[in-house]
């Protein structure tokens, strides 16, 4: 019987200095939902926005395809949008592993976190080994509702300055969003629990 191959996939937050980022280990059989709830998780995001994943392919001579854009497929706000695929449909594989392929995640398109995803391996499943799983990374995840990238910038100032006049408030409500004291810097993929993805789905959709 083959053995399951494994995507070793690189996850980096968009327009952060430095870098805020993870690097996962998932099934090459995942479709993108299953993706989102690892992304989710792996960051540290609480699954309370909505989410969409855009592909792209550039071709040798250049020529970029039309995009392809997986999510959650509600009616779009603009008429001349078309509404994303349906994720739990569509598997990663024949996205993920083209040569001049691009697919950048996005998550809460109020704060517009947007997510760079590279695959950089495909490995053997290793028997008995769980996944996904969680590498490494570096930095922790921004509160959620901060005001995105922009936002994030200013809260970081605020909570590192405590002669500013807003610190304490702020302080309480990172604090408050997070369920400890937030540490910037801190990141322990040993911390990482993964979801049910199929669990998370009924959550969200049929309950």
């Amino acid at each position: 019987m083959a053995t399951k191959q494994i995507y070793q996939i690189k996850i980096t937050l968009q327009d952060i200095e430095p870098h805020i980022w993870r690097r996962i280990q998932v099934p090459n059989t995942y479709t993108f939902w299953e993706l989102h709830s690892a992304v989710q998780d792996a960051f540290g995001w609480t699954n309370s926005h909505l989410h969409k994943f855009t592909y792209t392919d550039a071709h040798t001579d250049g020529i970029i395809n039309k995009p392809s854009v997986m999510g959650i497929p509600l009616e779009p706000e603009l008429e001349d949008e078309e509404p994303p695929l349906p994720g739990w449909k569509y598997k990663i594989k024949p996205y993920i592993e083209g040569e001049t392929s691009k697919i950048e995640y996005t998550y809460d398109f109020g704060d517009n976190w947007q997510h760079t995803i590279e695959l950089e391996e495909i490995l053997e499943s290793v028997k008995g080994f769980k996944y996904p799983f969680c590498v490494d990374g570096a930095r922790a995840c921004p509160p959620e509702d901060c005001g995105g990238p922009h936002g994030y910038a200013n809260l970081l100032e605020i909570i590192f300055d405590p002669s500013d006049p807003v610190y304490e408030d702020m302080r309480t409500w990172v604090d408050s969003r997070k369920g400890c004291t937030f540490e910037p810097e801190q990141f322990y993929s040993a911390q990482v629990r993964f979801a049910n993805p199929a669990k998370r789905f009924k959550e969200c959709f049929e309950e």
